[in-house]
C-alpha cells in the first residue's frame, strides 16, 4: 500500500483520489478552500455540466489542444464510465440537447456530494483549509509536499504525489496557478497560459442596443481570410460588452491567444433556408404586409430587439413602403441575415473564462499514466495540464478521465 498525497479537491482532484484509494492505497487530499469542487459548483451556471454522452472518438474530435495525448486515458475512463460511476454511488443524471449530461437534480452540489460521498466510502482522508506550498523532490524523485496549517508548515512523506490544482480561470474558486508553479520548481516546461471559453468584446454600439437578447439555432462563422475557423450551429446571448452563449465560448477555444484583428465574424440568423428559400419567405411576409413600413414587416422574421438593428444595417429606410422595396434592397436583406456581421475587439478576462488555455507541456508527461517523464512518482491531471476543448461537458470529462488514470497508475 502506498501513501498518496492529492494537491487539490476539484473534478481531477477527487476523481484521482477515489481510483488510488480503490486500488488499494492510502489516500490523502489536501484542498486549500474551505469546501471541495468549488468551480463545478459554479459550472453549467450552477447546474454542472458533468460530461457528453459520446463514445471515445467523439469526445476527442471536440478536444482542442492535444488530443492525441488523452487516447489512453479516455480509454480508460470514458464518459459511459463516468455516468455509470456517478449512477452507482446514488446520482440520477439526465441528458440534454448536444448529449450534454446532467444531475438530474439540476443543482451542481449533488455532484460534489456524490463524489465526497465516494471518496469517505473508500477511505480517503480529507483535509480542507490545508495549502500545499511546495511539492518536495530530491534527485529526480517526488518524495512528498510541504503544507500550511494553522499557520505552520509541515512536511507529509508520500510514496505518490498526484497535482491537480486546476488553471488560474475563475480565481475566485482557488485556482490561482499553484500547479503551474510546482511544475516549474520541479522542472517542467509550462506552455503559456491564456484565457479560454470566453465571451468576446464586440466593437459595433448595434451589438449592445440587443443586450439581453438570446439566440437559439443560429450559426456562428468565423474565418481568417478565406478560411473558416470556425462554423457551428447552437445558442448564443448579446450583452452590454459584446457576445456570450455556448457557441461563442466554444470559438473563443480556437482563437485564444491569437491576434483577434485577423478574424472575421458573422452570425447566420436563419441557418434553416438559403438566401434562395430566405428571400422567398420575405417575399410572402412582404405580400401580406404589403402597405405597412419596412419596420413593421420583420416581425414574424425576427425577434422585436434585433428588427431596428437590422433596418438600419439593410440601409433600407425605415418608412419604406413594403411594395416599394427593390429586388436589390431585399438581396441586401437577405444577405445581411444570413450574414450577420460583427468585430471580436479582444476576449474577456480570467475571471469569466471557464478553462485556462496552456499548462504543464504534455510533452514532459507519460500520456499512459499521467506521471511525470522528469520526475519520479509525481503525477499531474486536470486543467493543470496543457489540453482544453469545447463546451458540453468535455472539459469536466478531461479532468475525470485524467484524474482516474493518474490515481490506478500510482504503483
Amino acid at each position: 500500500m502506498s501513501k498518496v498525497v492529492i494537491v487539490g479537491g476539484g473534478a481531477a482532484g477527487m476523481m484521482a483520489a477515489i481510483s488510488a484509494a480503490q486500488a488499494g492505497h492510502k489516500v490523502t487530499l489536501f484542498e486549500k478552500n474551505e469546501k471541495l469542487g468549488k468551480k463545478i459548483y459554479i459550472t453549467g451556471k450552477g447546474r454542472c455540466n458533468v460530461t457528453n454522452d459520446s463514445d471515445v472518438e467523439s469526445l476527442l474530435s471536440h478536444v482542442t489542444r492535444n488530443p492525441k495525448f488523452l487516447y489512453s486515458a479516455f480509454y480508460t475512463w470514458d464518459s459511459f464510465l463516468m455516468q455509470d460511476f456517478l449512477e452507482k454511488e446514488g446520482l440520477s443524471l439526465k441528458t440534454e440537447r448536444g448529449n450534454r449530461v446532467f444531475p438530474a437534480s439540476d443543482h451542481s452540489s449533488d455532484v460534489i456530494r456524490t463524489l465526497y460521498s465516494a471518496m469517505k466510502k473508500r477511505g480517503v482522508t480529507i483535509y480542507l483549509h490545508t495549502e500545499v506550498k511546495k511539492i518536495l523532490c530530491k534527485e529526480g524523485t517526488c518524495y512528498g509536499v510541504c503544507v500550511s496549517r494553522d499557520h505552520k508548515l509541515e512536511e507529509i512523506l508520500a510514496d505518490a504525489v498526484i497535482v491537480a490544482t486546476g488553471g488560474i480561470s475563475y480565481p475566485s474558486t482557488g485556482s490561482t496557478g499553484d500547479g503551474y508553479r510546482f511544475a516549474q520548481e520541479s522542472g517542467h516546461i509550462v506552455e503559456k497560459t491564456y484565457p479560454s471559453l470566453i465571451p468576446f468584446n464586440v466593437k459595433e454600439d448595434y451589438i449592445m442596443q440587443m443586450q439581453g437578447l438570446a439566440l437559439k439555432n443560429v450559426t456562428l462563422t468565423i474565418k481568417k481570410g478565406k478560411k473558416t475557423v470556425y462554423d457551428e450551429l447552437g445558442e448564443m446571448l448579446f450583452t452590454h460588452f459584446g457576445v456570450s452563449g455556448p457557441i461563442v465560448l466554444s470559438a473563443s477555444s480556437l482563437i485564444s491567444g491569437n491576434d483577434v484583428s485577423q478574424y472575421q465574424a458573422s452570425i447566420d440568423l436563419k441557418p434553416a433556408l438559403s438566401k434562395q428559400q430566405l428571400d422567398e419567405r420575405i417575399l410572402r411576409d412582404f405580400k401580406n404586409a404589403s402597405n405597412s413600413f419596412f419596420k413593421n414587416s420583420l416581425g414574424k422574421l425576427l425577434p422585436a430587439k434585433m428588427i431596428p438593428v437590422i433596418v438600419l444595417l439593410s440601409g433600407i429606410p425605415e418608412d419604406k413602403k413594403v411594395n416599394e422595396i427593390t429586388k436589390e434592397e431585399r438581396k441586401t436583406l437577405v444577405q445581411l441575415i444570413k450574414e450577420f456581421p460583427f468585430t471580436i475587439e479582444s476576449l474577456r478576462g480570467y475571471n469569466e473564462a471557464i478553462i485556462t488555455r496552456g499548462g504543464v507541456s504534455i510533452k514532459e508527461i507519460n500520456p499512459g499514466t499521467m506521471e511525470s517523464k522528469k520526475v519520479a512518482n509525481l503525477y499531474f491531471a486536470g486543467e493543470v495540464l496543457d489540453l482544453d476543448a469545447k463546451t458540453g461537458g468535455y472539459n469536466l470529462q478531461i479532468a475525470w478521465s485524467t484524474g482516474y488514470l493518474a490515481g490506478l497508475s500510482v504503483q
